[in-house]
Order: C-alpha cells, then sequence, then structure tokens
C-alpha cells in the first residue's frame, strides 16, 4: 500500500512507519519540522495539519491508498493546561485531513486513533465498544470528537474509515512526560547519580492496561487493512495491572536502592481506579493477541532511557 502516517516522527509514528516497511509499504509522512529529524527526507513532508491548504498539497502530491492519523496533542495532563489548544489542534487538524482527502477525490482506508480515555470512568471493566463514553479531561474529549468525525465522514461521505480505541501503550522512545518512561527516566537518572535515590510517583493504587507499542503498531495495520469502515475496536492486552507492581518491576531492575515517594504535583483529580479493555470484537475479526511479554516492554523501555541519559550526562559534561 501507499501509506501516509501524520505524526510520523512521534513516538507511535516511528514505530508504525518501521512495521510498515517491514511489510513491504510505501510510506510517506506529514510531520513538524522538529518531529521528523532523521527520517529520510525524500519522504517526509513538512506540514502544518492545521494549515487546510498545505494539507490538501500533499494529500494531492501524494496520493496515499492508507491514512494512518496519528498527529495530536497526546498528552491528558497538558489539556488541562490548554484545553483549547488541545481541542482545537486535534479536532481541526483531522479536518483538514479529511477535507484534504475529498477535495483531491480520493477514497483511501482512513484509520483514526481514539483512546480508551474516551470511556472516562467506565460503567463496565473489561470495556467494550458499546460502553457510554464519559470523558474527564479536554484530551479525552478531543478524542471522542475525533472518533465521532471519522463515523461522520463515513457516514455522511462514504469515506472508508475505520476507528480504534487504543488502551495504553509504551515502550522504548516514548516520551517522559507519559508514566512509565517517567519512572523509567527517573530512575537512569538516579543510576547515573543524576538525582537523589528517590522515586518520586503519583497515584500507584490505580490499574491500567498496557501494551507494548510493537504490538500496538501491528494492530493498527490489521485494523486499517481488515476493520469494517464505520466501525469502532478496542485495542489493548486485556489485562490491567496495578501501576504499583509496574513500579516494583521496574525498580528490580534498577541497581541501585530507591525510596519511593509520593509527590502531590503528580497526582490527578480525576484518576481513573482501573482501565482494562475488551478486545473480543477485533481479536474475533483479526486475530491479532499481543506477543510480547510486559517485562520485555519495561527492560526495553529502561534501557532505552538508560542510553538516553548516558548521551546527555556526556553531552554536559
Amino acid at each position: 500500500m501507499r501509506a501516509l502516517i501524520t505524526g510520523i516522527g512521534g513516538f507511535v509514528g516511528r514505530h508504525l512507519l518501521s512495521h510498515l516497511q517491514d511489510e513491504g509499504d510505501h510510506v510517506c509522512g506529514l510531520g513538524r519540522a522538529a518531529d521528523v529529524v532523521g527520517l529520510d527526507a525524500n519522504r517526509m513532508k513538512v506540514t502544518d495539519l492545521c494549515d487546510r491548504a498545505a494539507v490538501e498539497r500533499a494529500i494531492r502530491e501524494v496520493r496515499p491508498d492508507a491514512i494512518y492519523h496519528l498527529a495530536a496533542q497526546s498528552s491528558p495532563a497538558e489539556s488541562l493546561g490548554d484545553p483549547w489548544g488541545t481541542i482545537c489542534n486535534n479536532l481541526e487538524g483531522q479536518l483538514n485531513l479529511f477535507e484534504g482527502v475529498l477535495e483531491a477525490g480520493l477514497r483511501p482506508r482512513v484509520l483514526v486513533i481514539g483512546s480508551s480515555d474516551e470511556y472516562g470512568d467506565p460503567d463496565e471493566v473489561p470495556t467494550h465498544e458499546n460502553v457510554p463514553l464519559k470523558p474527564r479531561t479536554p484530551y479525552a474529549v478531543s478524542k471522542v470528537g475525533q472518533d465521532m468525525m471519522g463515523f461522520q465522514y463515513f457516514a455522511q461521505h462514504g469515506l472508508p474509515v475505520i476507528r480504534v480505541r487504543p488502551f495504553n501503550h509504551t515502550g522504548p522512545g516514548h516520551d517522559a512526560r507519559f508514566v512509565i518512561p517517567g519512572f523509567a527516566r527517573q530512575l537512569a537518572e538516579i543510576e547515573s547519580g543524576l538525582r537523589e535515590p528517590v522515586l518520586r510517583v503519583g497515584n500507584l493504587h490505580v490499574a491500567r492496561d498496557f501494551t507494548d507499542v510493537r504490538d500496538m503498531v501491528q494492530a493498527y495495520r490489521l485494523a486499517l487493512s481488515e476493520g469494517v469502515p464505520g466501525e469502532v475496536y478496542n485495542l489493548g492486552r486485556g489485562r490491567s495491572v496495578p501501576i504499583a507492581e509496574m513500579v516494583e518491576e521496574l525498580i528490580a531492575l534498577c541497581r541501585v536502592r530507591v525510596e519511593i515517594r509520593v509527590d502531590p504535583t503528580l497526582l490527578r483529580p480525576s484518576d481513573i481506579p482501573r482501565q482494562e479493555a475488551d478486545t473480543r470484537k477485533f481479536t474475533a475479526l483479526t486475530g491479532w493477541q499481543p506477543r510480547i511479554p510486559w517485562h520485555t516492554t519495561l527492560r526495553d523501555t529502561f534501557e532505552y532511557w538508560r542510553d538516553k541519559v548516558r548521551e546527555e550526562k556526556l553531552c554536559a559534561s
């Protein structure tokens, strides 16, 4: 397939690029200049998705068979401080993408990436696709909007949009703004003597359904190629793990003794007690199951941050 990835320079975008290339797809990407450093410049188009004319030009030039729409402001915590920026960025960017496709007279299959945060504190756990949506952050509201907009363009314009609601995913390369890489970075800095041997944590009494990003991007390709346009699919491991258990596993990988200390600035006002995906709909369609063991994900994420912190320390010395 001739595939276009929006947000190709991001954490998931880079893993998806690698997977699609392994599958033999011809891949192009849209991204901001600062994000596409190190990627093949001949296949990258520096494009602001909120610039409708630029998006239309890019769509006409690439003429994709498949679009993976990853670009978004992806931090729930940051959305609390900038709700307008998050909602405007995530909805306007997708609207411009859809209108660009229609203006070019194309009908590519489009994968819209929602989020488990759309469910908020769900009525049922494990959570299936028909559970009512109860978003609790501006980020979650923006994801509901993207989700519903995807269905609207399918219903009104016949655009073959497939929607997914991935639960948490992480792995090497993930930004330290997020929980698992945030812990891994702290521990790597402790090992390097850059901070005191204290791991600062938020609420450890919640449970999340985590999948390795390298498994998740395989699910994305399957969803786009085999998913039914207009439908929505949950993606996840189907098993929740307490954050406290993840912290214990990471500390066990650390080479020094560490104290755990709750940091009030890391506590969220609307933490959801437990998230766990019911993925039977997607599994029945594709047979997909995560294959990478969770301890491997934690180890690889920690190793990534060990290398990153080591490089930063050398550059600063």
